[in-house]
């Protein structure tokens, strides 16, 4: 458990987004809390109670009305003293009560602050305080789901489950640690392997959900690349429904990266247009160009789009625009595993390939996609290949919201119990053994927040919005 909030300062914040608005709210969360709803209101409010009254500054004259609420702690978000005032959402007003409530002994609160608080009071845990941030980034309904599932607290359902097993399993162990001249063997106890076993599938089952509601949380980033003229723009306007891009038949009009985002099922999918690969003289052109290449190295997913009158070519004159002969195999390699050839203006043949032959370069098959941008025939095979690529699974369900720093924690305890299990079959020593299942429990704890440093929330908490 965490550490109970010691922090005395009352914290103060506008909840609600700036700009004009019908209704707008000023949170309040400390010991002055409700000293302030005294002066503010006129009176001590009931706690869970909504009074419609007046809002009062120093001199006792109208700020404005509307709706105010009082939580008593710790029965409060945060397990302080809460105040809220839904007020008018106009700027005067709201930045009026703000600048009220700062002159009575309130502090401007941080970004994140209000669920900080309520991560170190215990209210919720670390994996629910960054819910609360991904359910107002969802930008799908998926997400906003996945995202409200972990809210509710089942990802920490799961991690807690997962804890448990991992403490019954170490229990046995350094029993058997304990008392080794009474001939324990835990090592032959099928009870300890059956076990490990059932703990690594729940971790397995928990790591693919997390995985599901990363990937709709965060989605892929796909670069567009190839020769001038190859029908990348269009492709790019083809993918996002809108003439983002600037089509001419001008060679190398593209000189700049072009960014659009659409939503596939829900995966976010963040597409970027690149200048035309080829060498040119032009400066402007060049930069493009390297821009380009900057992005193809960042990509989770390149797409090479060519002419579909080169379909004939040798593979290595196709994969050129990629450069990738002068480089070294691994890195080749490395490159070729995230591309995707998209063989362009399918609607110029006669008999244009429905599903064309995997090319094999380097002892890889690369998947080939052949459509029309113009057209827009077979487009919605590469998205459905887009998504295939991001191990989107649309059949998953119960996927809740994670991180990366989720998923690497879940990967590295999965990793350790798999070591702690192979030194259970190979009757490894028990303290090796151990050693592995109490860092497994660790990296479970860092998690939901039991092991974490002030650098990690402070990281965590500082994306947050001012108000939450």
């Amino acid at each position: 458990m965490h550490v109970q909030n010691n922090n005395s300062d009352t914290i103060c914040a506008i909840a609600t987004a700036l700009g004009r608005s019908g209704v707008g709210i000023v949170r309040i969360s400390g010991g002055k809390a409700k000293e302030l709803a005294a002066a503010i209101l006129g009176f001590t409010p009931k706690p869970r109670y909504a009074y419609y009254c007046r809002f009062l500054d120093n001199n006792q004259q109208i700020i404005d009305q509307g709706i105010a609420l009082f939580f008593e702690g710790p029965h409060s978000f945060t397990g302080e003293d809460i105040l809220e005032l839904q007020g008018h959402g106009g700027a005067y007003v709201l930045n009026a009560l703000r600048d009220l409530a700062l002159s009575r002994g309130a502090r401007l609160a941080r970004p994140g602050e209000f669920s900080e608080r309520a991560f170190l009071n215990n209210k919720i845990d670390l994996v629910q305080a960054e819910a609360i941030a991904d359910l107002i980034n969802a930008n799908s309904q998926q997400a906003a789901r996945s995202a409200m599932r972990t809210l509710q607290g089942e990802f920490s359902r799961q991690i807690h489950e997962l804890v448990q097993r991992l403490i019954t399993i170490r229990v046995n162990v350094e029993a058997a640690i304990d008392f080794s001249d009474e001939d324990i063997d835990v090592l032959s106890d099928t009870r300890v392997v059956t076990a490990l076993e059932e703990a690594l599938g729940l971790l397995s089952r928990t790591l693919k959900q997390a995985q599901q509601g990363a990937l709709l949380q965060e989605g892929i980033n796909v670069v567009i690349a190839g020769k001038p003229n190859a029908g990348k723009s269009s492709l790019m306007n083809a993918l996002s429904g809108a003439d983002s891009a600037i089509v001419t038949d001008i060679p190398g009009t593209t000189r700049d990266l072009l960014r659009e985002q659409i939503n596939i099922e829900g995966v976010p999918l963040h597409i970027v247009d690149t200048a035309g690969l080829r060498a040119s003289e032009d400066v402007v052109e060049q930069e493009g160009v390297r821009r380009a290449y900057r992005a193809i190295e960042q990509a989770d997913r390149v797409l090479l789009v060519i002419d579909c009158a080169e379909l004939q070519e040798p593979v290595e004159n196709l994969l050129a625009p990629l450069q990738l002969l002068g480089d070294k195999a691994e890195d080749q390699l490395r490159l070729l595993q995230r591309t995707t050839i998209v063989f362009n203006k399918s609607d110029l043949l006669q008999n244009p390939p429905i599903t064309p032959h995997p090319l094999v370069h380097l002892g890889l098959q690369l998947p080939v996609i052949c459509l029309s941008a113009k057209t827009g025939l077979g487009v919605d095979n590469l998205k459905q290949h887009l998504l295939s690529c991001a191990g989107y699974d649309g059949n998953e369900e119960g996927s809740f919201t994670a991180r990366e720093r989720h998923l690497r924690a879940l990967e590295n305890c999965q990793r350790l119990m798999e070591k702690a299990a192979l030194g259970v079959s190979k009757h490894s020593l028990l303290e090796l053994v151990a050693e592995d299942l109490r860092l497994s429990q660790q990296e479970l704890g860092t998690i939901t927040g039991e092991y974490s440093s002030d650098d990690l929330l402070g990281e965590i908490f500082a994306s947050f919005c001012v108000g939450k």
